[in-house]
Formats: C-alpha cells, structure tokens, sequence
C-alpha cells in the first residue's frame, strides 16, 4: 500500500497501570474507578487524534493500553506495542496501524550501546577528569518499524522517555546517611545534577544508536518521546545534533541530523504558543517528535512533506489528574504529506 499522507503522536499515559498494582512507592496504585477514569479519558483523546503511529510513555501493564484501545472501538486497526510491560516497572510502547508495522520489528533496548565511553582526562592540564559510569536507559527505548510506501525502504521508529528534571532522591543514599550534615543544604542541587547527567546520558546513547542507523543511508527515522527537556537544551542539542534550518529556495538537510516537528511548526505560525507540560506556572515542551531529512522540507532527500502540529493540552488547565483521569502532558500530533524533492 502507497500512503500518501500519514501521522505521529507522542503521549505521556501518567502511571497508567492496572488497578491495585503498586506503582512506585504506593503499594495500593489506581483504585478501581480512577482505573476506569484514566482509560476512559485516555482512549477519548485516542479516538480525537487517531494517528497512525502513537508512541508512548509511563505505561506500566499492556492490558491498561489494550483496554484503552478497546475503549476507543479501534481494536482491529491498532496493534499495541506492549510486550515489556507487566506491571512492575515502566516501559516505553506504541499503538500502530495494522497495515504499516512491519512485522516482528518491535524491539526495547535496555543497554546503552558499547560506542558510548563519558570518559576524558580534561582537555588542558587545569581540566579535571570527568568518568560517568551509567550501564542503560531507566526507560527501555522501543525501535519499530514501518512501511509507508512500496516504493521507498522502511521508516525506523524510536520512542523514549528520559529522565525528568526532578532532582534524584539522594536522601536514600547510604553516603548521604552517613553524613547528613554536610549534605542536607545541598540535597536539590546534588539531586537535580544527578538527574541532568543520567538524562544527558541516555540523550547521548540514544544519539550513538541513531549515528549507527542512519549515517551513510537513507533509512527514514521517527523519534517520539517525552524528553523531559526543551528544543534548545544540551539534550536536545545532544540528540539532534543541532541541524541548520534552512529558509527561502534554499536545499541541504543533515545524514544523521534530526528536525524538530516543534521548530518546523514555529517557521509556519506567527505565534509561538507550544507547551506540553506545566510545572509551578512555568509552561514547558518536554514531548517531541524528532523527525529525518527524509522529513524535512528543504532537504535534498526528502520523501514527505511536513504539513503540520498540533497539540491537545487543554486538559493541563486543570491540576487534579488523579482523579480526573486526564494525563499531565500534552499530546503531540504531527503531520505529514509524501512529496519526494
């Protein structure tokens, strides 16, 4: 089958889980009619966005996605992307049309790759050494596959979930405890630091599979997450590689770069009013869709055109998630039409 239109979506599913399982701390999770809230609203903005492709986040059990498709009547079109999650630790997943999965091409990667060495003397003698030692994602990272188009070679499809901007407990740390008075002033700042170096880590593992999936080819690639980072941070920067946008007549794109569907969007509106998540007032856009020059509009290599984002947030106006059953991140919708350069 030769689409000649088709859509991604990114969505943070906030602890969806099945009822009485713990999550966390909580020994008792979701009780029964917060179970029911949370599957009934996700599968309500399922049904309003409907893309092709969903990739998503902080799901703890496949049957709490199943029972969401299922909700949204689209259990025949939908394959859900689940395997790893059992209910006892959060994993990243996808729901995927039937008819562009590429059969048995699911797969999480757990383990950093052995490319990624964070590891250096100092670059001068007055440079202290640096040697961070971090083994694997603390989300599994799902790769997939599909076919788009006969005519062109299949589209890789990674989605992610770092880790958040929440300092790291460290009052739990048997250091810590072993002199709390030396530490106790310092406990967000220790703790926020550890955070940035775990998820710069897993920004820059993650850069390493890229580099080694698309330099030198022109396999198509697709990046969904919840980042936990905006466009312009050193995550982003990491994971991206920083590609030049270019305006007007003018052609190029990137072999290993990735695009932002959020910058390619800003070049389109006179306003910017992009945010997916809020935190203490403070309006952010943690959830991404990264995207090839296969994507890209000025690229020599371009198959598809990008024709828009949009993202439903509304539901962020409103604190009480819990019980609401609403998600605390915004839903990110990207579209996109073939049009080879």
């Amino acid at each position: 089958m030769n689409r000649n239109s088709f859509s991604v979506a990114t969505f943070n599913l906030y602890n969806l889980n099945l009822p009485g399982l713990p999550m966390y701390r909580d020994a008792e999770g979701w009780d029964a009619d917060q179970y029911g809230r949370k599957v009934a609203w996700s599968a309500r903005m399922l049904q309003e966005v409907q893309p092709d492709v969903l990739g998503v986040q902080e799901l703890w059990h496949a049957d709490a996605l199943a029972a969401v498709v299922e909700r949204a009547g689209l259990t025949e079109e939908y394959e859900v992307l689940a395997e790893r999650a059992t209910g006892g630790r959060i994993v990243c997943a996808a729901v995927v049309r039937r008819s562009l999965l590429v059969a048995g091409s699911a797969r999480w990667v757990s383990t950093f790759p052995e490319a990624l060495r964070l590891e250096s003397a100092g670059e001068d003698p007055q440079t202290p050494m640096v040697d961070v030692r971090i083994p694997g994602f603390s989300r599994p990272v799902l790769r997939f596959e599909l076919r788009l188009r006969e005519d062109q070679p299949a589209t890789v499809v990674y989605v992610c979930h770092f880790k958040s901007k929440a300092p790291t407990q460290i009052w739990r740390e048997p250091w810590y405890n072993a002199d709390r008075e030396r530490y106790k002033a310092h406990t967000t700042a220790l703790g926020a630091a550890l955070s940035t170096i775990r998820r710069t880590a897993e920004a820059t593992a993650l850069r390493v599979l890229l580099t080694e999936e698309m330099k030198g080819t022109v396999t198509p690639v697709i990046v969904l997450g919840d980042l936990n980072d905006g466009v312009g941070s050193n995550t982003l920067n990491v994971l991206t590689e920083q590609p030049r946008y270019l305006v007007g007549g003018s052609r190029g794109g990137g072999d290993i770069a990735l695009y932002s569907a959020e910058t390619l969007q800003k070049y389109r509106d006179t306003r910017d009013v992009y945010y997916t998540h809020v935190y203490q007032d403070m309006r952010e856009s943690l959830d991404h869709v990264l995207v090839s020059e296969q994507f890209y509009d000025h690229s020599y290599r371009r198959l598809w055109m990008f024709d828009g984002l949009a993202i439903y947030n509304d539901h962020l106006n409103v604190e009480d998630h819990k019980e609401r059953g609403t998600g605390d991140h915004g839903v990110v919708l990207v579209n996109f039409r073939h049009a080879p350069a």
